[in-house]
């Protein structure tokens, strides 16, 4: 109990001190600031980025995006009028608030044994709205080109990092099980999806429909794989499935978002429907270029590695490194699939045997050096992720509504994978707790839907972005508490059963 008061405190008061700085900053730009004239008002509203303008009504609709070329151009006056002169500048002040709200969000939720990412993004949303209430320092944070940049890089190397973490290997050992688990997981929860979004978004396109189908499908691994560590279980038999099931599980839905992506682009570019052969294509793309990355790689990897060893600079790895995930991110989206495709697949090509020429003279594994790396674009892409959500659109009920009955069907869809255990010992429906959390995967697929623009509109307006985020959130805060509890109990009924035999 004192140690839940002592965290409480230190929580209230970080919170204060960073309620402070934000009324500190405001007040005092506007006391130093004269009031901006018409034509600046009229470049802001401009450079707004099209599908995220608040509809007056709230109410899910989509639209009609501005032009790219007014857009970037306006943008860049936007930059360079924020808080002073000097763009650069700028910059620096929109990453010192960005990284502060990620630290204090991310130490606070984490004091409640929660995730960091729930409170870089909830913070996100507390100053990406505080214009709400009349505080409009923040506004060139918001639409500043150069942050959303340093984000989308933030997100490629969040997913190379996901994908080093991963194991081609451990995924074959893991077996049938794993597999089954993350294709039940996937199918259901991409079909309901899909059928909650033509029950609130009949007037939507239905590539829209699919798109929100698609969102729901992956499974954040590090959320499960975090509880499981904590409470111990993270060698169990349901540990190995679940996590074998997540990592598969990703991939499938990187996969569907790719094909999901290239069939909008497609339509969107032929003006008209496109054919079954487009389609089967658009899969072949986006299957054959996961495992021709993963098959060359393995082939390449080894020889480039050993060339690179001979470099006597310091930094030869993490440069090496970089470079192989940003040009399978350049030759994924060069192709018309995702970045983080690509990023994802130069992950999963990085095994460790190809460290140990680096290793020898005192550089680290690859996961050591890209984490500094992560630990600052990351959490930039979760704030700014939260800074985009428009919490004006959460008084619509309709949204709230929207966004609850997709935390439903997201849960329920997860709870099918246990249908595709057989074995009367592994425990079922820790199984489907384990593959609920959408986490940063969900997220993604959000910021990319908002994005894609098909026949002047976005697949993925304000009030469903909102939604979307809502469900994320709480199949991110469910899954914890509802994972120990499940797991606990099955080791009382084991316990039991045990003591009944002897």
């Amino acid at each position: 109990m004192q140690r839940y008061l002592t965290n409480r405190r230190m929580t209230i008061a970080i919170l204060v001190i960073f309620g402070y700085l934000i009324y500190a900053m405001a007040f005092g730009q506007h006391d130093t600031e004269a009031v901006p004239d018409t034509d600046t008002i009229t470049q802001q509203v401009d450079s707004v980025p099209a599908g995220l303008e608040t509809d007056p009504a709230g109410d899910i609709s989509h639209e009609e995006p501005a032009e790219e070329a007014t857009h970037g151009e306006s943008g860049g006056e936007e930059e360079a009028a924020g808080h002073g002169s000097n763009e650069v500048a700028d910059v620096l002040l929109g990453l010192i608030v960005i990284l502060l709200a990620a630290k204090l969000g991310g130490d606070a939720f984490e004091r409640f044994k929660q995730p960091a990412v729930l409170g870089e993004l909830v913070l996100g949303m507390v100053i990406g709205n505080i214009a709400l209430v009349g505080v409009d320092f923040f506004e060139p944070f918001k639409y500043s080109l150069t942050l959303e940049v340093l984000a989308e890089i933030g997100v490629i190397i969040l997913l190379f990092m996901v994908g080093l973490e991963s194991s081609v290997a451990e995924m074959m050992r893991v077996g049938a099980a794993s597999f089954m688990v993350a294709t039940f997981g996937v199918i259901a929860p991409f079909f309901l999806g899909w059928g909650v979004s033509i029950l609130f978004l009949p007037e939507h396109s239905v590539y829209v429909h699919i798109f929100i189908g698609a969102t729901l499908t992956a499974t954040s691994v590090g959320i499960t794989a975090r509880v499981l560590k904590d409470i111990g279980k993270i060698r169990t038999r349901e540990a190995k499935i679940i996590l074998g099931a997540a990592v598969i599980d990703d991939i499938m839905g990187l996969v569907i978002l790719a094909v999901v992506t290239g069939v909008i682009t497609a339509a969107s570019n032929g003006g008209t429907g496109i054919s079954s052969f487009e389609i089967f294509f658009i899969i072949a793309k986006a299957v054959g270029f996961v495992i021709g990355a993963i098959v060359i790689g393995q082939f390449l990897m080894p020889h480039i590695f050993k060339v690179a060893a001979k470099f006597k600079v310091s930094g030869v790895l993490v440069s090496l490194a970089l470079m192989v995930c940003f040009l399978l991110a350049f030759l994924a989206d060069l192709i018309g699939l995702a970045p983080i495709v690509g990023a994802f697949a130069a992950g999963l090509i990085m095994d460790k045997l190809y460290y140990k020429d680096f290793t020898d003279r005192g550089e680290h594994h690859i996961e050591e050096l890209i984490e500094p790396i992560s630990i600052f674009l990351t959490p930039i892409f979760f704030v700014h992720m939260g800074m985009n959500v428009d919490l004006s659109t959460f008084g619509n009920t309709s949204i709230l509504l929207f966004a609850g009955v997709m935390s439903l069907v997201a849960i329920a869809g997860k709870q099918v994978c246990s249908l595709a255990i057989f074995d009367k010992t592994i425990n079922k429906i820790s199984i489907g707790l384990g593959m609920i959390p959408r986490g940063e995967v969900g997220l993604i697929f959000a910021a990319i839907g908002s994005k894609l623009v098909l026949d002047g509109e976005r697949i993925i307006d304000t009030g469903t972005y909102s939604a979307v985020v809502i469900m994320v959130m709480v199949t991110t805060l469910v899954t914890p508490p509802l994972l120990k509890i499940s797991l606990l109990r099955g080791d009382k009924k084991k316990q039991a059963q045990t003591s009944a035999k002897s």
